[in-house]
């Protein structure tokens, strides 16, 4: 990341994000740098800012600052996917796992990236095709199962073309291992560190007798064929709903290395904002 001309920003849409957006204007103003936003976000803001469609907004940023929390960080970057801007995580309220500073932290964050004292790292994401939809998410996709519509998920998973397992669960979940800490977590999967490389798969409340989890690495293909038996599912890709499946359909799953780069700052590791949200304390000690 070079010398920045133009910074995006993706705001959550109901948090206030005045006190962060004063800070960024007011940074931006001594540096002949435009910020630009989203038309229909920075609408109810009036502190400098220019309206953008998307497209323009990720074609100009060298630099997109998410203001919120983790939603807003994972939307910034599905925006920015496949573009030269790293994206600034800043988080407004309660903390998440993968925004990368607090709000009083801004000021001294951006006097960092001034100074080249940052680092960017690429984060995976995995792409999920049915048929000619195809849907690119940074947590997961998953096939979970829809209420009053069949019953149970049931997906058998091919690997490079061949038959490996089937799963029986209220859903399937394929988490990068960003998405280690979202719903793959909450179905029993383990921490995975956002650096490692590969596709973890994993039921979430399972009725088969086969309940373990999958790591697939980086370059292997993956099928999730929805069974006979199978009720129909909801295909969510990082928590938002983007399609349905039934009996018969198809979902080729395959992961996407760097995809869109984060800034990282060195303040805090992955591990202390995993142990502070999910209030761990260290081992146990036995009596």
């Amino acid at each position: 990341m070079g010398l920045i001309t133009a910074v995006g920003l993706v705001l959550h849409p109901r948090r206030d994000c005045s006190t962060a957006l004063s800070t960024i204007t007011g940074w931006a103003r001594g540096r002949d740098v435009s910020v630009l936003g989203l038309t229909q976000e920075v609408a109810r803001l009036d502190q400098g800012t220019i309206g953008v469609d998307e497209h323009e907004l990720v074609h100009r940023a060298d630099l997109v600052v998410s203001l919120g929390g983790d939603g807003t960080m994972l939307r910034a970057m599905r925006l920015a996917q496949g573009h030269r801007a790293a994206v600034l995580g800043v988080n407004l309220g309660r903390l998440g796992f993968l925004a990368e500073i607090d709000i009083p932290d801004l000021a001294d964050a951006l006097s960092a990236i001034d100074d080249h004292r940052f680092t960017v790292e690429p984060r995976a994401a995995v792409r999920a095709t049915m048929g000619d939809t195809a849907t690119t998410s940074f947590n997961d996709v998953v096939l979970v199962r829809m209420p009053g519509r069949g019953g149970s998920a049931a997906v058998e998973l091919q690997v490079e073309g061949h038959r490996f397992l089937r799963y029986v669960a209220d859903a399937v979940v394929v988490a990068t291992p960003t998405g280690s800490t979202a719903y793959s977590f909450s179905a029993g999967g383990p921490i995975v560190s956002p650096r490692a490389e590969g596709l973890l798969v994993i039921p979430s409340a399972p009725h088969s007798a086969f309940n373990r989890a999958l790591f697939l690495s980086p370059g292997e293909a993956l099928a999730l064929h929805v069974l006979p038996t199978s009720g129909e599912l909801a295909v969510e890709a990082d928590g938002i709903v983007v399609g349905e499946a039934g009996p018969g359909d198809v979902i080729d799953v395959v992961m996407v290395p760097a995809a869109a780069n984060v800034v990282r700052l060195g303040r805090t590791t992955f591990y202390q904002r995993a142990q502070r949200r999910l209030g761990l304390s260290g081992s146990a000690e036995a009596d």
